[in-house]
């Protein structure tokens, strides 16, 4: 959308409100899908949900493909937005709910790799797009191909669903030990090691159960352990967005067209350098985060976007007040954005979705993580729809200075209330959250387990 937004803005005559309700309601309409996706998961399984995702995304990029007015366009990205929040809140889930201890962080932390694996296919896809030749760019079909190329990743999702096992943490919740069982022998080490697994996710299926519903036991009348779990995730969800790293993906052009950069092609090969820096830094967060643990990546991460922010404020700064926009103050800029973008992915990119889909116990994990995911997205859509306006009132520099301040907010926030996951199940996590003097019978139980498994 970055690409395409700007020629549509062009083709089809619309302002600058309009770009951001365009860009920013696949975000708020993901809430949707979000909030809908932990129901539908525990109801119908994690396998269909996925594919359920994966028939949206399809039927949004056709649509947007061959809009032919705003309106159009709009229905397109707002089915494709609820695709979205059904998939961010289920990948990480469905991830987590696989894998083994010692390597949740990595393969939790796969979905943000092949996010920004996306995000730099679009930057290339729009590069070279928008160099197609007049002749060939019949009724301005480059930014429909740009948008229309959604559907072929869709395809592969949806067959893909086929080969894949379905959560043996879900079977167990309805009530098919057996299914879970077969799944567990063909994802663990030894027939054994699969027996063991399974008594842990049975026991833990049995005592997450507390005769209420799920949202009365969330939102209103949480125990201690559960309220911590739920600030835990809905804090770390709020500020990866409040930082404005989906606002800086969607219109960076924009930034440094108001830098002095005009040709689109320029523009787009800014953005395809700042899409290699998010894949290469998220690929290190992801083959490091089971062994440095989150906590450290976390706060090195959040550290490093805040002081980024800072920076790309201040040459912002000297560019919007320089006729001659010196070429060391736009290199800056570019360089502040690769950094912000590398900081992101090292931290707050991959260790929010493993935060959101390891912290809640089995009973509340689908629907926990789909109200923190549904706060993220409701936060990223308020940020990337008011984000043009606001910089006009305040310049792009002062709104990166007020970034980096809620950046520096979130790093504290992160120090003080997120502990370390690191080589623990997830019928373990959950104990991390109670007071020391009522967690200690079960603790030990649970680390008894672990010590079998290893």
């Amino acid at each position: 959308m970055s690409g395409a937004a700007l020629y549509i803005k062009e083709d089809l005559q619309i302002s600058s409100t309009q770009e951001e309700i365009l860009v920013g309601c696949l975000n708020i309409f993901s809430l949707i899908g979000s909030l809908a996706a932990g129901k539908t998961s525990d109801q119908i399984g994690r396998r269909y949900t996925i594919l359920l995702a994966a028939a949206t995304f399809f039927l949004g990029a056709i649509l947007m493909g061959i809009a032919p007015s705003f309106p159009f366009l709009m229905a397109g990205r707002v089915v494709a937005g609820i695709g979205v929040g059904f998939s961010l809140m289920i990948a990480p889930v469905y991830s987590a709910e696989l894998s083994p201890a010692s390597t949740r962080g990595f393969l939790a932390s796969l979905p943000e790799v092949f996010i920004n694996v996306g995000i730099l296919l679009g930057y290339i896809s729009n590069y070279f797009l928008a160099g197609l030749p007049a002749s060939l760019n019949w009724r301005n079909i480059n930014w429909r191909i740009m948008l229309g190329l959604a559907a072929v990743p869709s395809l592969v999702i949806g067959f893909g669903v086929m080969a894949m096992p379905e959560s043996p943490r879900w079977l167990v919740m309805q009530g098919k030990p057996d299914e879970a069982k077969r799944v567990l022998v063909r994802i663990s080490n030894s027939p054994q090691e699969a027996e063991l697994r399974l008594q842990e996710i049975t026991d833990s299926a049995s005592s997450t159960w507390r005769g209420q519903g799920v949202w009365k036991e969330l939102l209103f009348k949480p125990s201690k352990p559960v309220r911590r779990m739920l600030v835990a995730a809905v804090g770390i969800n709020f500020f990866m967005q409040a930082s404005g790293n989906d606002a800086v993906i969607y219109y960076t052009p924009e930034v440094f067209r108001a830098a002095g950069i005009h040709n689109k092609r320029q523009l787009f090969g800014v953005n395809v350098i700042m899409g290699l820096s998010k894949a290469a830094f998220v690929m290190v967060s992801a083959f490091y985060l089971d062994r440095f643990g989150r906590r450290p990546l976390l706060l090195l991460g959040s550290t490093g976007m805040a002081l980024s922010l800072f920076i790309l404020g201040l040459g912002s700064k000297i560019l919007q007040h320089s006729d001659s926009k010196p070429l060391w103050a736009v290199t800056m800029c570019i360089v502040a954005v690769c950094g912000f973008v590398s900081f992101f992915s090292i931290g707050l990119g991959p260790i929010t979705w493993v935060y959101s889909s390891e912290i809640f116990p089995l009973r509340l994990r689908a629907q926990g993580s789909g109200l923190a995911i549904s706060v993220n997205r409701l936060v990223s859509g308020v940020v990337s729809m008011t984000f043009l306006t606001v910089s006009m009132k305040i310049s792009f520099g002062g709104m990166f200075f007020v970034l980096g301040g809620i950046m520096v907010v979130g790093t504290v926030f992160f120090y003080v209330v997120m502990p370390e996951t690191k080589g623990k199940s997830l019928e373990e996590i959950q104990f991390l959250f109670q007071d020391k003097e009522g967690g200690d019978v079960e603790t030990k139980e649970v680390r008894r387990v672990d010590l079998e498994l290893t």
